[in-house]
């Protein structure tokens, strides 16, 4: 629907301001120290952004956008809905004939942070998969600058992280969630934590899409010249790192089968619907995680 795509679209937006955010005191110009006294006079330039502004930027927002959705929600009939993969949260916008604007704004922050732990995930796949470069390339610096300390953590620690921040995550807000009425209240913290458990679980499936795309993209650049990119160079070094079947003779002539064998592979692995199995056997236990 129309309303969907625009809130992906102020997604992608919110993200461009907190990465303004958080790179915007890497700028050499800013970090510059005067070393005389006619470096302190201000120079006639137009004001320079500040970091705090692109948050103020970022809460106007999610905050319009809340405000927005209770308005228009309504009267087009539209339900804006978190898709988790094995769970869907409807967030209620009217009730008796009045807008729940907590509804709204909830969802507008929870929809951003879920983009944003998106990305770092992405960030943080990409750091586990290029970790042995010793001299990475501009493009490959900037991201491991995004992801900021766990880009240096050990590896155990990194693949465990998003288990831990998502299933985190899921139990803090949980008591929103109820709140609000989105999803019922759990039988035990026990079974708040398998549900935390099974969404970062599914959390990593969506690593699906940056490594097919990534290869998908080294495949075309093999073939097609596309011009001299730092980007280029990091696609292709990191889709070298992902393919790990370099002893297999999967080249025949000047074609390449590796990327190709690699894509199906992750399709398989990553396609293959394993929350919802896990959730289907609870299930059949008697042991639902989603009470309705």
């Amino acid at each position: 629907m129309l309303l969907d795509l625009i809130d992906f679209v102020l997604n992608i937006a919110g993200l461009l301001l907190w990465l303004n955010w958080r790179t915007i005191r890497l700028d050499p110009i800013n970090r510059l120290t005067p070393a005389t006294l006619a470096g302190t006079v201000r120079r006639a330039e137009p004001m320079r952004l500040q970091r705090w502004h692109f948050l103020v930027a970022l809460g106007a927002l999610l905050f319009v956008r809340a405000v927005f959705y209770g308005q228009i929600g309504p009267a087009v009939n539209w339900t804006p809905k978190l898709n988790l993969t094995v769970l869907s949260l409807a967030f209620p916008l009217t009730h008796g004939g009045h807008v729940f604007y907590r509804s709204a704004l909830l969802f507008s922050l929870l929809s951003f942070l879920l983009a944003l732990l998106i990305f770092y995930l992405w960030l943080l796949g990409l750091a586990v998969i290029n970790r042995r470069i010793t001299n990475p390339d501009p493009f490959q610096k900037l991201l491991l600058l995004q992801l900021g300390r766990p880009a240096r953590w050990p590896l155990i620690v990194q693949i465990a992280l998003p288990f831990v921040a998502g299933t985190a995550l899921w139990m803090l807000c949980h008591p929103l969630l109820v709140h609000i009425g989105v999803i019922s209240p759990v039988r035990s913290k026990s079974v708040l934590l398998a549900q935390g458990l099974i969404l970062s679980l599914n959390a990593y499936l969506s690593l699906k899409f940056l490594l097919v795309g990534i290869l998908l993209i080294h495949v075309i650049t093999s073939y097609i010249y596309l011009g001299n990119n730092p980007v280029w160079d990091f696609v292709n070094t990191t889709s070298r790192n992902i393919l790990s079947l370099n002893w297999v003779p999967l080249r025949i002539g000047k074609f390449d089968f590796a990327p190709l064998l690699a894509i199906a592979l992750i399709v398989l692995v990553f396609y293959w619907p394993l929350p919802g199995k896990i959730n289907y056997l609870l299930d059949k236990h008697n042991l639902t995680l989603w009470p309705h």
